[in-house]
Parts: structure tokens; C-alpha cells; sequence
């Protein structure tokens, strides 16, 4: 591999997460903040909370079946196609979100609707990382893979922030303007998104990895007879994405509606935390391309196991300058040793006929149990304040997470056409022509 295509292969993937994980934090911001509110009024407080939480859950049971189908599609006609598909289904469902009537305006069919949006949201993202990863993995060169696919998780922090910071403003509105048009204006922005990321995904080439490999006729089915332990291994190492989901939800929703802190300086909490990581996420991945992706993986799943305990006691007490220091440390380096190794770590577990469906289906199981972390651990804490309980359920998903990746093989001095050649088959099903699937 030479010349300039694992730069732009890695930046392609940069952007087109950027944009798409864009639209799925601000729906995560909107349930902490608004929701219970906007779509869930006659219950109390306490349990319109849980339920607007449980719907940023909810796209994550969609997850896993979009991984089977979009996981397929990827490895028998081409990372490309799934890249551009999730993209614009993501940018449709999120705009139709920001149109959405209230429970005021409609009753039942509002919230109803809006799970129905939330599931093609998680139908979406289910392929967006694995293909992504797939792409730029397969584009890098030998000795930096680590490195080139880290550029996806960056991508996804920038969306992050971006959604993040979009909600700045509009958290300052009046109570009244945000709950009847404030929320929906970071939904409507999602346009452009859908827009400038179709162009530049329309023009990505597809891998030579894949215009190479012989596919398979049923991915799937040769993923789950000859690395049935790997994708178990993925789905439980994918819970780690736990720490971001309390993060980013779970504890702004507990700052803002259980302790009484501000929204604005909790945004700003997870804006400068993905600050930080944007940097973070690329150095870590390059010190596991020089030390390996096992011990930067499992270090930054032990530190967010530790650092969660202290982060959601400086919420309890109300101390800003505490809970910014350590939501940045715990957000920005921590879980960027996490985010900056995985894409690396699960994609060589698997050879490039069944990767994209290895990844995809051994993530998004695990980020499915992730998703719905937020309401676990509002239920555990609502009833009496609990930050410990909470803060427990969260360490022990870290310790679980760093046993797993620590029973895989490191790959990180594996050449690319090696990776799962422990698991090659014997026998060629279909070969590619101009990457696309023809008989062999």
C-alpha cells in the first residue's frame, strides 16, 4: 500500500463518522434533556426520565439486526455501499425526529413515533463503525493499522462534540422556546449532514482488500462456524462503550434533574472531554501499533473502572471544578486508550471475507447492552441517590471488558493478509471482479 490512500481512506472515515454520529449523540443529549418533558409529560419526573432514557436504548436493540444485514451486505458487495446507505438512512430518521409532534399535541403516537425513529437510527450506526473500520483497516499499511482506523473513533468524538456543542445555545433558551421548537433545530441540522456526507462517500473507492478477497455466499454463516469465539470475545470487550453511554447520558441527566447542576457547564463537561480525546485517540493508537493493542486497551478498561467512581461523586457533591478535571481525564485519556485500540484490536481478529460482519455483529451486541446501561443504572440509583451502585455496575462492565480482550491473540505484528488465517477456509466460494461478487 502506497502513496496517499490510507490518509484518505482514514480521513473519509473521519468525516463520514463525524457526521454520522452527529445525529445519534444529539438524539442522546435531547433524551437527558428534554424528553421526558416533550414526549413523556404525564408520568412523574422520575419516570419520564427513565423512559426518554429508555428510548436512547431502544436504537440499540435495532443494532444488532442491522449488523446481520448490513454485515452481510459489506462482506459480500462492498464496505462502500453499506458506508453510503447508513449515512443517509441515519440523516433521514434524525431529521424526521426534529418533525416529530408532541405527546400535547398527539398523546401516545408521539412517543410511539419516536421509537420507531430511534430504531432506524440503531439500524444505521449498526453498520456505520464496521464498515468504516473495515475500510480504513484494510487501506493501511502494515505496521500503523492501529493508528489509520483509530481516525473512525476520532470521527465519532468530533460528532460528539459537535452535537454537543450545538446544544449549547439552544440549552440557554427559555424553558418554554426550548421545550416547543429549541430541541428540534440540532435535529433539523442533520440536513446538511445527510448532504456533505454523501458526496464525499459517493466518491471513496473501495478497498483493494476486498476487490481481492474471495467472498463468501453467506458470510454470516462461515463467521459464526470458524470464529464463534472471537465474535463472543468482541461482544463482551463491546460493552466497555458502557462508560460512554453513563458519561454522556446517564450522567448528565443525573447532574441536571437529580442534583440540580446546571445544563450548560455539563455540556461543556463533554465538550472539552472530546477535545481532548481527538488528541488523545490517535497517540494512544499509535503506542499500540509500537507495544501492542492488548495492554493500551485493557489499561484504559481498568482506568474508567477506577476514575467512574470518583467523576460521579463530584456530581453528587455539586463541585465543578472536580467533575470537570475528572470527567476529562476519565473521558478524554482513559477511554481513549479503549477507543483508540478496538477497531484495531476486533478487526484483526477476523480475515477480510467475514470482517465487516464480525465486527458489526460482535459490537453492536455488546453496544446494545451498552445502550441500555443509561436506564439499568437510573433505576439502580433512582430510588435513593445511588452514585456507588451506580458506579460499581460500571467498574465491573470494565473489569469484564479487560478479561475479554486479554484472552484474545495480539495481532499487532500479524501481516494484514494474515490476520485470521487461524480460521481461513479451505475451499473459495466466490471470487470479486471490479468488487463485485461474480461466480468462481
Amino acid at each position: 500500500m502506497t502513496g496517499s490512500m490510507p490518509r484518505k481512506a482514514a480521513l473519509a472515515a473521519w468525516i463520514g463518522s463525524a457526521l454520522e454520529y452527529y445525529d445519534f449523540f444529539i438524539y442522546g443529549t435531547a433524551a437527558a434533556l428534554v424528553f421526558n418533558k416533550v414526549f413523556f409529560p404525564a408520568s412523574s419526573p422520575a419516570t419520564g426520565t427513565l423512559l426518554a432514557l429508555a428510548t436512547f436504548g431502544v436504537g440499540y436493540l435495532a443494532r444488532p439486526v442491522g449488523a446481520f444485514v448490513l454485515g452481510h451486505v459489506g462482506d459480500r458487495f462492498g464496505r462502500k455501499r453499506v458506508l453510503v446507505f447508513t449515512l443517509l438512512l441515519m440523516g433521514v430518521a434524525t431529521f424526521a425526529v426534529g418533525c416529530l409532534p408532541t405527546y400535547s399535541s398527539v398523546g401516545v403516537l408521539a412517543p410511539v413515533l419516536l421509537v420507531v425513529l430511534r430504531l432506524l437510527q440503531g439500524l444505521s450506526a449498526a453498520g456505520e463503525q464496521a464498515g468504516a473500520n473495515s475500510m480504513s483497516l484494510e487501506h493501511a499499511p502494515e505496521r500503523r493499522r492501529a493508528y489509520f482506523t483509530s481516525f473512525t473513533l476520532s470521527g465519532t468524538q468530533a460528532g460528539q462534540i459537535l452535537a454537543t456543542a450545538i446544544f449549547l445555545p439552544v440549552a440557554t433558551l427559555p424553558q418554554d422556546q426550548l421545550l416547543s421548537w429549541g430541541w428540534r433545530v440540532p435535529f433539523w441540522g442533520s440536513a446538511l449532514v445527510v448532504v456533505v456526507g454523501f458526496v464525499i462517500r459517493r466518491k471513496l473507492a473501495e478497498t483493494p482488500v476486498f476487490e481481492r478477497t474471495e467472498v463468501a455466499k453467506l458470510p454470516v454463516a462461515e463467521l459464526f462456524r470458524r470464529h464463534w469465539v472471537d465474535v463472543l470475545r468482541v461482544v463482551v470487550a463491546a460493552t466497555i462503550a458502557s462508560v460512554s453511554t453513563i458519561f454522556t447520558v446517564y450522567a448528565l441527566s443525573y447532574a441536571v434533574n437529580t442534583i440540580g447542576l446546571a445544563r450548560t457547564p455539563m455540556l461543556w463537561v463533554g465538550v472539552l472531554a472530546n477535545v481532548v480525546a481527538l488528541a488523545a485517540i490517535p497517540l494512544l493508537a499509535g503506542l499500540a501499533d509500537r507495544v501492542g493493542r492488548k495492554p493500551v486497551f485493557i489499561t484504559g478498561c481498568l482506568l474508567c473502572g477506577v476514575l467512574i467512581f470518583p467523576y460521579l461523586w463530584s456530581i453528587s457533591i455539586g463541585s465543578y471544578a472536580l467533575l470537570f478535571v475528572l470527567g476529562i481525564v476519565l473521558f478524554g485519556v482513559a477511554y481513549s486508550g479503549v477507543n483508540g485500540v478496538w477497531p484495531a484490536l476486533y478487526g484483526e481478529m477476523f480475515s477480510a471475507r467475514v470482517r465487516l460482519s464480525g465486527m458489526a455483529i460482535g459490537t453492536q451486541i455488546g453496544f446494545a447492552v451498552a445502550g441500555f446501561a443509561p436506564s439499568v443504572v437510573a433505576a439502580i440509583g433512582s430510588a435513593k441517590d445511588d452514585w456507588l451502585g451506580v458506579a460499581i455496575f460500571t467498574a465491573a462492565v470494565c473489569v469484564a471488558a479487560a478479561i475479554a480482550a486479554a484472552t484474545a491473540r495480539e495481532t499487532y505484528l500479524v501481516p494484514t493478509a494474515e490476520l485470521g488465517a487461524k480460521a481461513a477456509p479451505s475451499t473459495v466460494v466466490m471470487s470479486t471482479v471490479d468488487g463485485q461478487p461474480a461466480p468462481h
